[in-house]
């Protein structure tokens, strides 16, 4: 079937297992300093810790569609490239969307994000682990099932102008595996065609 590679699947999932686990300081542990900012609230209405949200067509947070990324590379948020098929570079990204997103660039600008976890959600709430009915109910008429061109995959595809929100299969269980939003010109053809090599 048309899915990831098992090396871009592979990848990801090593991202994810690779991702630090914070263990909580046990009670008796000392408390800090009175005037230090581990003793400080944070402002009201904003989480202490950055969170990981949303995707879609326009990106994921500092992550926008049409960014370049030798800026978003300069700025830190870059962990690792990886030449790919027809011009493309796959990334990695660092902070709070480290092994939840991988990026695809083109001609050194981000054309699309995708994720192999939850969250992130879609703006509208749709997710990985879905079934493509429960898609159907969110999108209703926004949204259709189509095929690739070999027919032996299909995905949800929504879309939002020159750009759209792509759900393909799992690759061992019924229902979405796989979320990507971007340009069409990308994420679209890549479905439909194939990889270029």
């Amino acid at each position: 079937m048309n899915r990831l590679s098992s090396t871009v699947l592979t990848g990801l999932l090593a991202l994810a297992a690779a991702v630090p686990v914070t263990v909580a300081a046990p009670a008796s542990a000392a408390a800090p300093a009175v005037g230090t900012t581990a003793d400080r609230a944070p402002m009201a209405g904003r989480p202490a810790v950055a969170t990981v949200e949303v995707l879609g067509v326009r990106g994921a947070g500092p992550y926008r569609i049409g960014a370049r990324l030798d800026r978003l590379a300069a700025a830190g948020l870059i962990d690792w490239t990886a030449p790919g098929c027809a011009g493309v570079v796959d990334a990695g990204a660092t902070g709070a969307w480290a092994g939840v997103i991988m990026l695809a660039f083109r001609d050194g600008r981000l054309v699309s994000v995708g994720t192999a976890t939850v969250p992130p959600r879609s703006p509208a709430g749709a997710s990985v682990g879905m079934s493509f009915a429960e898609l159907e109910r969110i999108y209703g008429r926004r949204g259709a099932l189509i095929r690739n061109d070999a027919g032996d995959a299909e995905a949800y595809l929504v879309r939002h102008g020159s750009r759209v929100e792509l759900f393909t299969g799992h690759p061992i269980r019924p229902g979405v595996g796989w979320y990507e939003a971007g340009l069409a010109s990308h994420v679209e053809r890549a479905f439909r065609q194939g990889p270029s090599c």
